[in-house]
C-alpha cells in the first residue's frame, strides 16, 4: 500500500482538540505527529515569529544553569538542536550535551554541534528517561514542558535524573501578568503568528493553532513554580523576559 499522502493525513489538531489541548488522553500522539511534520520550518519558524529573540532566550537560561567544565548536561525535548548547539557555545561549554526527544522527525533534522562538547542523541519520551538516577549535572527544557502528557511526570523524572547538587532550567511562554501586555500577547500569537508560520511551514496538522491554545491553558508563573517544588526541587526561581510572555524557571537538587 502506498504511503498516506500528506493531503490526507488526520490534522492532528483540529478545532475540538484545542478546547482543552493539556487534558487530551491522546495529547502525547498528537504534539509527536505535529512535530514530525513541521520539523523542516522548525528554526526557521521560531526565528521568523519571535523576531529572532529565540537566540537571546536560550542564551539566558543557559548563564542560569551556571554551567561548568565536568557538568553532564541533559536537554529534553531536544528538537532539531538549538539548545545543544548553544550549551557547546557556552565558555566554558560542558563535557557532554545530551539531546532527548520522542518525535524521530525532529531528531531526523537535529544539527549537533561538532566541537565545544560531546555530544549525543537519543529518541526517548520525557516520561521515562532512559538515564540512571542522579546520573546528570544539568538538565535543560526549551518551550517542551508545556507539551508533556502529564506535566508532574515530566518534572519528576527531570528530578531523578538530577544529582544532587544539579540544576534544572526550563524556558517555557507564558502569558503576561499585565492585562494589556496579555491582550496584545494573545493577539498576536493567536491571530497573527499562526498565519505567519503556516505560511512558512506550509503545515497542515494545526501545529500553530496548537501553539496559543497550549500557551493560553497552561500553567501561570506561581503554579509552575508551585509545581517544580512539588517536584523536588529546592530554590525554585521564574524570571520572565520580554515582558512576561517568556520565562526562565530554575530549580536545584539539594
Amino acid at each position: 500500500m502506498a504511503p498516506e499522502s500528506r493531503k490526507t493525513r488526520p490534522v492532528a489538531w483540529d478545532r475540538e482538540a484545542l478546547r482543552a489541548p493539556h487534558a487530551r488522553a491522546d495529547k502525547a500522539a498528537r504534539v509527536e505527529a505535529m512535530f514530525d511534520a513541521i520539523a523542516p520550518t522548525y528554526e526557521r519558524v521560531n526565528r521568523v515569529v519571535s523576531f529572532r529573540r529565540d537566540a537571546a532566550w536560550r542564551r539566558a537560561t543557559i548563564a542560569a544553569a551556571d554551567v561548568r567544565p565536568d557538568d553532564i548536561v541533559l536537554d529534553v525535548c531536544c528538537g532539531t538542536g538549538d539548545m545543544m548547539r548553544a550549551f557547546a557555545a557556552h565558555e566554558p561549554p560542558p563535557r557532554l550535551i545530551i539531546g532527548a526527544d520522542f518525535a524521530a522527525g525532529m531528531l531526523a533534522c537535529a544539527s549537533v554541534p561538532c566541537s565545544g562538547a560531546a555530544t549525543a542523541l537519543l529518541r526517548a519520551d520525557a516520561l521515562r528517561l532512559p538515564l540512571r538516577d542522579g546520573s546528570v549535572d544539568i538538565v535543560s527544557c526549551a518551550f517542551g514542558v508545556r507539551n508533556f502528557q502529564d506535566l508532574d511526570a515530566g518534572l519528576r523524572e527531570m528530578h531523578r535524573v538530577l544529582r544532587r547538587g544539579g540544576r534544572v532550567v526550563i524556558l517555557e511562554f507564558a502569558l503576561p501578568e499585565h492585562p494589556l501586555l496579555r491582550w496584545g500577547y494573545r493577539l498576536y500569537c493567536e491571530r497573527v503568528l499562526p498565519r505567519i508560520a503556516a505560511v512558512i511551514s506550509r503545515d497542515r496538522t494545526g501545529a500553530y493553532r496548537y501553539l496559543p491554545s497550549s500557551i493560553r491553558t497552561f500553567e501561570r508563573r506561581g503554579a509552575m513554580v508551585a509545581r517544580l517544588e512539588q517536584a523536588g526541587f529546592d530554590r525554585v526561581s521564574a524570571r520572565p523576559l520580554d515582558l512576561g510572555g517568556v520565562v526562565i524557571y530554575r530549580g536545584e537538587h539539594s
